[in-house]
Formats: C-alpha cells, structure tokens, sequence
C-alpha cells in the first residue's frame, strides 16, 4: 500500500485525503493548527463538487447542513433586480442543478470523520512544515518540533501562504487587488427588505458593489474597501455602509466582520518531483463567483485518480491540466467577474445588464452561461 502524505488539513486537504483512502491509499494529513478551522471561509459547493464529494460518500451529510440555492441573482444598485438564472435548466448536465450554501467548516468534519474509519489513515496536528525532501521514491517532510514523516507522494494543500509550496521554491506569480474585501456576517433576515431577493446575490455598483449571500447561519455581505486606511475607522464605519444597502432605521446586528487582502496567483508549476501542489497552495483568486474552494477540491480529485493509476505520465497531466483550468478559466471568470461589478463606463455597464436580461431570458443561452459558472464546462466537454 503506498503511502501518500497531505499537507492541510482544510477541504481541499482532507478531500484528497478521502479520495485516495477510497482508493486504498495509506495517508497521513499533516496540519498545522491544533484543530481544525472553524472559520466559515468559502461557503458555494457549485454542481461538478457536489457530485466528487456525494461519490466520496459525504454528500449527504453535506446537503443536511446546507442551504439549497437553485437561482442566484444579478442585482443594481440603482435598478433592484436585473436577472435571476435557474440552475434547472442544467438537470441533463448534473444530477444536483444547484449551488449548495454551506460554510467549509462544515464540510472538514464530515471528512475527517470518514477518514478515521479509515485502515491506514492518520492526522498530525500541531505539524508546522519547515522542509520537504526528496528522492526518487519519495519524500520526507520535516516540522518545526523535528518531527518527520516519509511518503510515497506529497501534496500541498496548505493553503495560500503554503510551506510545502515555499520548500519547493516554486514561485507564486500574479496580482493582488487593490481594495481590500470586508466581509461583514449579519444576524437579519435579508429578504424581509429586499425584494426578489435569492441566496447569491451579485450586485453591480462603479462606487459600492457588493455581494449579499445567504448560509445556513447568516446573511454575508461582501464590500470593497480602500487599503491604505486603517482597519479599525473602516469597522467603525461598517454600519453606514450597510444602511447603504437597507436602512432599517437602527444599527444592522452584525454577528462578526473581517477584513483581508485578495489576490490573483498561480504557481508556475504545480507538480515538483513528487510534490504536488493543490487548492490554494496552487492558485488563489477572488471570491467573487465561489470558484476557488471548488476548483481545489477538482485539484484534490484528480490527483486521487491520477495516483491511482501508478503511471507517472497520468500524474503530470493531470497537475498540467489543473494548472491550464487555474489559468484559462479560474483566474479568468473570477477576474471578469470582478470587473463586470465595479464597471464605470455607462455604456459597458447598461449593455452587460442587457445581456445579463436576455441571458436569462432564454433557456438555451441560460444553460451555456451556467454550464461555465458552475464549473461544468471547465471540467469535461457538454453537448451543445
């Protein structure tokens, strides 16, 4: 039985983790926290995700803790509603045509408990990697309290700031934006102010857009915010900015808020020897669209079926075609997706919306236009 070693112990980590215990795999997850996370994070499982993780045999306990979502929502400032796109139309293209809302730290569990059931699984908490050794048939990782584990194969899904990534020297090339995101979690009822109001709402402004986004525990609203001031006057200011959006007449109740940096990047390589890189420790991106979670659980799957095979060409490929779909497709939507929201050019803007109305509209451009939003077309080719 080889042994494969995870780095990360997040959704991606212990996906892969899964996958490759479900193909009689030994694995060790090595993480660095004393527990899991418990910070929501990503919370979109988009069609392709659903359906790795319901054949993993999580799907289920993953759809009692969601939020089903069949439509999300473009939505002006100035105009409410714009369109709304039903995930139906794609009922021959996936048996879940839907998004499920669900925060990723209640997705890690569920994994994590399977994984114990498992002959040959092991966690490591408290495991901070400071080296990755190789040799030709294997690796050995090294942590901070010099303990050390040897594997067949190493994969690093340690996140955007990934030691396994930066022991291999593989450079993180890209962007970072310039607005930081503030991400404020609200206990209200949304749709009691709002009219035709669904769970993923996209709200162009060239001033204020923002994203509300409805989870299983609370209403998300998403802000761009300036960099360069300090974060306590823009906390201080959260509440006018979210009157923006509705004003009740009083303070909105916020449950807790954050703010971060948001970047564009992409390692130049994905695979380096018998490293391979995945999720976030391979590509980051914005939020906005929910692509990044779900294409580092499609990076954790495919390399489980690539090792599965024993043949070194399939492990190559398949970190080359993660690395071509981070590229051409992630980096692209999300980028886009950015772009299309703070848009400022009046002309740009009213003829994306008019689109955006005609798209919805017809069935046969709705289901094109999801088939990529969802992650379908990056995936495998679908019949016209």
């Amino acid at each position: 039985m080889n042994h494969i070693l995870v780095a990360g112990a997040g959704p991606v980590g212990l996906t892969a983790a899964l996958a490759l215990a479900r193909r009689g795999f030994a694995v060790t997850v090595l993480e660095s926290g004393d527990d899991l996370a418990a910070e929501s994070r990503a919370s979109t499982f988009h069609p392709p995700t659903l359906e790795m993780l319901d054949d993993l045999g999580v799907g289920d306990e993953l759809h009692e803790r969601g939020l089903l979502s069949p439509t999300f929502a473009y939505r002006d400032r100035t105009e409410g509603l714009v369109a709304m796109l039903d995930l139906a139309v794609l009922g021959d293209d996936t048996r879940f045509p839907y998004r499920l809302q669900c925060e990723q730290s209640k997705l890690t569990p569920i994994l994590l408990a399977h994984l114990r059931e498992m002959p040959g699984f092991a966690i490591e908490f408290g495991f901070h990697v400071t080296g990755v050794g190789q040799k030709e048939d294997g690796v050995i990782v090294t942590a901070a309290d010099g303990r050390a584990e040897t594997g067949d194969w190493l994969i690093g899904a340690d996140g955007a700031h990934s030691a396994t990534r930066r022991a291999t020297g593989v450079t993180f090339d890209g962007i970072t934006y310039p607005e930081r995101f503030l991400v404020a979690s609200v206990d209200e009822e949304l749709t009691g102010w709002l009219d035709d109001l669904a769970s993923v709402n996209y709200v162009f402004d060239p001033v204020e857009w923002c994203v509300l986004l409805r989870t299983p525990d609370h209403w998300r609203v998403l802000l761009p915010t300036p960099v360069e001031t300090p974060d306590e006057q823009e906390f201080a200011r959260l509440d006018s900015r979210l009157r923006g959006v509705h004003d009740p007449g009083r303070p909105w109740r916020v449950a807790h808020a954050s703010m971060y940096r948001v970047h564009q990047r992409v390692a130049t390589s994905f695979r380096t020897g018998r490293v391979l890189l995945a999720g976030d420790a391979a590509h980051v991106n914005n939020p906005l669209g929910g692509l990044g979670m779900n294409s580092g659980i499609h990076d954790a799957v495919a390399y489980a079926t690539a090792l599965a095979t024993g043949d070194d060409a399939t492990v190559w490929a398949a970190t080359t075609d993660r690395r071509r779909i981070a590229l051409e497709y992630v980096q692209s939507v999300s980028h886009q997706n950015y772009e299309r929201l703070r848009a400022t050019d009046p002309d740009a803007r009213a003829a994306h919306l008019d689109g955006l109305r005609a798209t919805a509209a017809d069935p046969a451009l709705a289901r094109q236009s999801l088939l990529r939003s969802s992650m379908i077309a990056s995936l495998r080719p679908v019949p016209a």
